[in-house]
């Protein structure tokens, strides 16, 4: 078994894209539900809207880069609206049940067949990443940096991605010490004591599910450009489940908690999945085929996040007060 191979893998893992991605949507789900108490099951939904969004504005209309990405960003707000307007008067649980309907409403709509031309229907889209790509720094060729290799594609959107997540992580931070983001943590602890002074807290819930969403969208815009594809498949209500998990790990009111959390969920997987194929090919475990081992791993991280909830419910860089809220 090559343990070399293996925890080389698990180390791409922490900075690749698509764990950037992953802790910029879980970042979003900490706006909403850590630090507004706002139980949004629907985030792959919004990154659907900016994964499609981008790429249909990208082949369809022709758009330029800048204006694929506000065009996806818009429709992330359209969508907020659409599912804010009518939902968050809603007690938690039924918010619950509302968002994650919406999200697998608008993967069936992509999914409609006579929306083909346009959405690809269940196979998707592809090869609209180009405009990303043109303005890549990196001459062609291998990068190596440490034990990691990139090549100049791959190098350019990790550090994008990166990047994006860092800024997206300072301006949380900064909304979250500002007086809105002290209001926002007084409807999370008692909303009726906010209302008795006079604020607007549908307003403010609006707001913080139309600023998750951007996130949310942005992080969907970053999930399909390490592939340049977008299929509905990937953004199922398990997408969801394992940003709610990220945001578990890392703990659910913090803001490099989400971060933290991808890394974790992504090195974890990368680890079992590693381990247990190579057991069964140095033949160690044989009750199990290596199609049963990728399903085994997801598995593992749940035992270890229902041990997480028991030992530590507040996260890794959680505080325990900040559960106390009803």
């Amino acid at each position: 078994m090559d343990f070399a191979a293996i925890f080389t893998n698990a180390l791409t893992e922490i900075v690749s894209p698509i764990t950037a991605s992953y802790a910029l949507a879980a970042l979003g789900l900490a706006v909403h539900f850590g630090y507004s108490g706002l139980l949004n099951f629907g985030q792959a939904g919004f990154m659907a809207v900016g994964a499609y969004g981008f790429s249909i504005s990208t082949l369809s209309f022709g758009a330029p880069l800048p204006v694929a990405v506000l065009t996806a960003l818009v429709a992330s707000v359209l969508f907020a609206l659409l599912l804010g307007i009518p939902t968050l008067r809603l007690r938690a649980d039924y918010l619950a049940i509302v968002t994650i309907a919406a999200a697998e409403i608008v993967r069936y709509i992509v999914t409609t067949n006579s929306l083909t031309s346009v959405t690809g229907s269940a196979n998707g889209l592809a090869t609209f990443e180009r405009g990303f790509y043109e303005l890549n720094p990196f001459p062609p060729g291998d990068y190596p940096i440490g034990p990691l290799n990139f090549n100049d594609r791959s190098l350019w959107v990790t550090i994008v991605a990166w990047c994006l997540v860092v800024l997206c992580a300072l301006i949380v931070w900064a909304l979250m010490r500002s007086p809105w983001g002290r209001v926002l943590k007084g409807i999370r602890e008692d909303e009726n004591a906010v209302l008795s002074l006079g604020k607007n807290v549908f307003v403010y819930k609006m707001q913080a599910l139309i600023i998750g969403g951007l996130f949310g969208s942005l992080a969907g815009i970053l999930f399909t450009l390490p592939t340049g594809a977008v299929q509905p498949a990937n953004y199922g209500s398990e997408l969801t489940f394992f940003l709610w998990t990220v945001l578990l790990l890392g703990g659910m009111a913090t803001v490099f908690g989400s971060v933290l959390g991808a890394m974790i969920f992504w090195v974890v997987l990368s680890l079992t999945q590693g381990i247990l194929l190579g057991l069964i090919e140095s033949g160690y475990i044989t009750i199990l085929s290596s199609a049963q081992a990728g399903q085994l791993r997801y598995i593992l991280v749940g035992v270890a996040l229902m041990l997480l909830m028991i030992f530590r419910p507040q996260g890794i860089l959680g505080n325990k007060k900040e559960l106390a809220f009803s």
